[in-house]
């Protein structure tokens, strides 16, 4: 029996029609930006964003460095919520590249423009400059939650107050969409860039973009190469990216609806909670330190899932799980917090 593998969404496989699709693409040398699938997909996702231009690059994890270094400049601070993938989970490169620390806020990923305003130092030499708000929608270690789009619209005015810069970390955007009904263009309205993950939900093996104005998009392309993020005949990655766009977005509902699967049958255990999730997250806490030995049980049931600190765990929905897949790994929950 194969394993249901619910580590993340970046486990997918690519469809068969998506490997036809890499198959034919057209391409050239993206570094000398001669590469034509690179650059129709820069068009389309920019243009789905509502912004001025993209640059693909090859990781979430370096569209959200490239951001911070157009953005900062060593010595500043960066205002993000506790948890923030950027401060969590891109192994210090914030420190090491843009020279930048962070000033966490708020809780379960969520924050409010009176405490971005609380947590702006005051302009004094001594004190770090505070420069950049930070959203992550979805919130990963928050259990995929949505940042309201009205709490968005005040944050980004109290940064416009107060000069500061604004970026969304976006790589679960598209399921954000789907789960508020409102378009990506609409979400991404207030930043002044936003990243984009093709290789989450969307199920293509590779890639990220930074969506912004033209200025700072030329400004984020010599980044990326001092970062040895220029690829050369990436049209292969890019036409996977594009055809995600086109074909995968509208079924994230159905991840959503499998993770609510999950997170009930975590749910009717004693000694455990799991909130319902928004998206295709399910982050189940216990009232025990036994994260660890759950995941390995659950491991002998066939059924992969990931452990974020010794009370919780997490199990991500995605392209290549079924209803049946799901339903599965909805019983080994309940038989590990059965012999639990």
């Amino acid at each position: 029996m194969s394993p249901i593998d619910l580590r993340s969404d970046t486990v997918t496989k690519p469809t068969p029609a998506m490997r036809e699709v890499m198959a034919r693409a057209d391409v050239g040398d993206d570094v000398y930006g001669e590469d034509p699938s690179v650059r129709a997909l820069e068009a389309q996702v920019a243009a789905l964003l509502g912004k001025q231009a993209a640059l693909f690059v090859p990781s979430g994890t370096m569209s959200n460095q490239i951001a911070l270094l157009v953005h900062t400049r060593p010595g500043d601070e960066v205002i993000v919520a506790h948890g923030a993938h950027m401060a969590w989970d891109e192994s210090g490169a914030g420190a090491a590249w843009a020279g930048v620390q962070f000033a966490p806020i708020g809780s379960g990923g969520l924050f409010s423009a009176e405490e971005v305003e609380g947590a702006c130092k005051p302009t004094l030499y001594y004190h770090p400059r505070s420069r950049l708000v930070c959203v992550e929608n979805t919130h990963n270690r928050a259990g995929g939650r949505v940042f309201p789009p009205s709490g968005l619209v005040a944050i980004a005015e109290s940064a416009q107050r107060r000069g500061l810069g604004l970026h969304l970390d976006g790589a679960r955007l598209w399921n954000a969409s789907i789960a508020s009904g409102l378009a990506p263009a609409a979400l991404a309205e207030p930043f002044d860039t936003v990243s984009v993950c093709f290789s989450k939900g969307l199920g293509a093996p590779v890639g990220s973009a930074l969506c912004a104005s033209l200025e700072t998009i030329a400004a984020a392309r010599r980044f990326r190469k001092m970062l040895g993020g220029g690829m050369r005949q990436a049209g292969i990655l890019a036409a996977a990216a594009s055809h995600a766009l086109e074909h995968h977005r509208s079924r994230l509902i159905f991840d959503h609806d499998h993770a609510k699967l999950l997170a009930n049958a975590f749910a009717s255990l004693p000694g455990v909670s799991a909130e319902i999730p928004e998206t295709n997250i399910v982050v189940a806490r216990l009232e025990s330190a036994g994260a660890r030995t759950f995941v390995e049980k659950l491991a002998s049931h066939a059924v992969l899932g990931g452990v974020l600190d010794p009370y919780s765990l997490r199990l991500v929905t995605h392209l290549d799980i079924s209803r049946e897949d799901t339903e599965r790994a909805a019983n080994a929950i309940r038989a590990v917090g059965s012999s639990n």
